[in-house]
């Protein structure tokens, strides 16, 4: 299975500064609840093991202990911040930290942490608007800065373009503070282009800057980005074969697997949740056209007809 971790885009969009471990750590304890079957809430600590984490990111493992134990001091105290509009149709500025409670075990080499209240629905909430991604995907960006942008991208992921993105908005997004590198050299060596490198290299998307000026000053940012495209499959098979071998049982079972592709939100309507396009999916996978065309896909999954 893979780890696929899945964020309200309230809390994509959150300002918020994270280093690199916390970040890892957040991530691996979504993928925890997902692949357990346990959900997140407010009263259940999670539980992320030290072997998990150099699996994962391919670290040291005196490095990953000492690298959890730090992450567990300072996690507690971060925070962050959002926008909700109110019954009243008032917007709300929330500020709330990430956990509410968070343990490190020496003898078990095991971080156990439990979410503050305010971000347990911003992570569970899958009906409405959504981001995916495969943790695999960041498990090799070194920068903080990329994982965020990262986040921040795939979010537009079904169009390919963000908007513009104003100058200090962009800052907070991406978790530089005020007094961080206030030279937009520094700005752009240390943060900017350092992430979309990393992206561009580690990632399943190739990123475009636009930098947008008055005079000589910029003012902000918005990105391009297309999807990196997928190893060809040398098969003998013969599609019109596979499309007429392709039971009522297979279409259901591939279509909620094709739902959690990150290659698959192209095709997503974006408001709908996961049932519903793996409903669309099954009724795609029916066209022998729209078979053809998702077979890749089919195939990434191991489908083979016998």
């Amino acid at each position: 299975m893979r780890d696929l971790v899945v964020k309200d885009n309230a809390l994509i969009n959150a300002s918020y500064n994270l280093d690199l471990v916390e970040q890892r750590l957040v991530l691996l304890a979504i993928v925890e609840a997902r692949e357990s079957g346990r959900g997140i809430n407010a009263n259940d600590p999670l539980e992320v093991h030290a072997e998990s984490y150099i699996n994962q990111f391919n670290v040291a493992r005196q490095t990953a202990y000492q690298a959890l134990k730090d992450a567990c001091k300072d996690l507690f105290a971060r925070q962050f911040s959002y926008q909700e509009i109110n019954k009243r149709g008032n917007v709300e500025n929330v500020l709330s930290r990430w956990v509410s409670e968070i343990r490190y075990i020496d003898d078990e080499a095991t971080v156990k942490l439990i979410f503050a209240p305010a971000i347990v629905p911003l992570i569970t909430k899958l009906e409405e608007q959504f981001t995916k991604y495969e943790l695999q995907q960041i498990s090799n960006l070194s920068s903080a800065y990329a994982v965020r942008l990262y986040e921040l991208l795939i979010a537009w992921r079904s169009t390919g373009q963000t908007p513009f993105i104003e100058l200090a908005e962009f800052r907070r997004k991406i978790g530089v503070l005020d007094d961080e590198y206030t030279r937009m050299g520094n700005f752009k060596d240390r943060v900017l282009n350092l992430a979309i490198s990393q992206i561009n290299e580690h990632t399943d998307i190739k990123v475009k800057l636009e930098q947008h000026k008055r005079g000589r000053n910029i003012f902000g940012f918005s990105f391009s980005f297309k999807q990196k495209k997928n190893t060809p499959i040398n098969t003998t098979q013969n599609p019109t074969d596979l499309f007429t071998k392709l039971t009522d049982a297979q279409r259901h079972l591939f279509a909620k697997k094709l739902s959690d592709l990150p290659e698959m939100s192209k095709y997503s309507h974006g408001t709908e949740s996961y049932q519903q396009f793996a409903i669309r999916i099954a009724e795609m996978l029916q066209d022998q056209e729209k078979f053809e065309e998702l077979l890749p896909y089919l195939r990434k999954l191991g489908y083979k007809a016998k």
